[in-house]
């Protein structure tokens, strides 16, 4: 305003002749007649500067079209879900065919102050990405902890598709053990099929390499011919995909009311698995949903096994014969595990004839294949 008020102070104060202000200064005498006209209609205030913005906009988005915008993105915040530009427009169009773009609704939310710049995040151009050819070819496993209403701990054992981003199970324990993750795994095969491989971090649950040893998830995959990969220690970017779905996961249970017990959280897990998969689109998936991209192409498999293997998990009590019983192709088997084992909760792992008994601390007790001519299976040294 330094200029226009001296301008002004010139002419009107001093008395100088709007000509010999402009010829001195260099200035306009239409201006300077403006500002004193502006000067004696609104004092000094009328001196700032004005908006240019024109009075009227025939691009601009309509004011109902913004609140629908908006509405959305409260909605879907308050749901506990992602509700970036990408996911407000991929509801929208379910509303209305006039849903304006992905950089429109950029612009709306951040005038509207809902988008918080980040500029100590990497570049996106920056980012060396993989991903598997196939469905199935990786899965990826990790754990991550949440707490129940009254403060307990509880773990969440969660599995993606490392090429679709398929969420493929979620479970939640209070101490997620070896058997656990095995359990998690046949529950995801019997869904899906085996995998080709199956990423993890050096979880003591997961690998007990640290230790030289091997857990019941390393000797069961092995049986399976599925191939186990572990990440570089202290590098949580290799299992990027499913930590990735911790944050999203977790920040969709932050918003519900909080699980007393674990059936109420796995109620909340599976509801969000639903519309994770089915509803959500994926912006690493070009706006698809996981089940889509993973229906889209043919599944990997493990080389060595038969696509119409059947994999399934039995828990029983030995009873005080020594044996469990097992249902195979409509009927009824007797396995002999023996009389030391009577009463102890045992589960079975099995995979078509093959067949594995474990205690639930997972210490293998008998291995045996099925032999469909002999209604009971003598006990023999494993």
């Amino acid at each position: 305003m330094g200029m226009a008020r001296y301008v002004v102070d010139a002419v009107v104060l001093e008395g100088r002749s709007v000509r010999e202000v402009a010829r001195a200064h260099g200035l306009s005498k239409t201006w300077i007649y403006e500002l004193i006209g502006r000067f004696r209609a609104g004092g000094y205030e009328a001196l700032e500067p004005r908006s240019r913005r024109p009075r009227s906009c025939p691009h601009e988005t309509p004011p109902e079209l913004v609140q629908a915008v908006l509405r959305l993105r409260r909605e879907l915040e308050s749901a506990g879900h992602d509700c970036g530009p990408a996911t407000i427009r991929y509801h929208l169009l379910a509303e209305r065919e006039d849903a304006p773009s992905r950089a429109t609704i950029w612009r709306i939310l951040k005038r509207e102050g809902l988008i918080v710049p980040q500029p100590q995040k990497r570049p996106v151009c920056t980012r060396i990405r993989f991903e598997a050819d196939l469905p199935n070819e990786m899965w990826q496993t990790d754990i991550t902890a949440w707490a129940l209403a009254d403060g307990q701990p509880a773990e969440i054992l969660n599995l993606i598709d490392d090429h679709s981003r398929l969420f493929l199970g979620s479970d939640a324990y209070r101490r997620v053990k070896a058997t656990d993750v095995v359990e998690s795994f046949h529950k995801a095969a019997q869904l899906h099929g085996l995998p080709y491989s199956l990423l993890s971090d050096n979880g003591a649950v997961f690998t007990g390499a640290s230790r030289r040893g091997k857990v019941l998830l390393e000797t069961e995959l092995e049986r399976l011919g599925v191939i186990f990969k572990n990440s570089r220690p202290y590098h949580p970017q290799t299992c990027g995909k499913v930590e990735r779905l911790h944050q999203t996961l977790k920040r969709y249970l932050a918003k519900q009311p909080p699980a007393r017990t674990l059936p109420q959280l796995q109620a909340q897990l599976n509801t969000f698995a639903h519309y994770y998969n089915d509803i959500r689109p994926h912006r690493a998936l070009g706006g698809q949903t996981p089940l889509q991209a993973y229906s889209a192409r043919t599944k990997a498999r493990p080389a060595a096994t038969s696509p119409t293997t059947h994999f399934r998990i039995r828990q029983d009590k030995v009873d005080k014969t020594g044996r469990v019983t097992l249902r195979y192709d409509s009927r009824l088997y007797h396995i002999g595990i023996g009389r030391a084992h009577k009463h102890q909760p045992v589960k079975l792992l099995v995979a078509d004839r093959d067949i594995r008994v474990i205690d639930l601390n997972g210490q293998l007790i008998r291995e045996l294949t099925l032999d469909p001519n002999r209604d009971y299976q003598p006990l023999t040294a494993t």
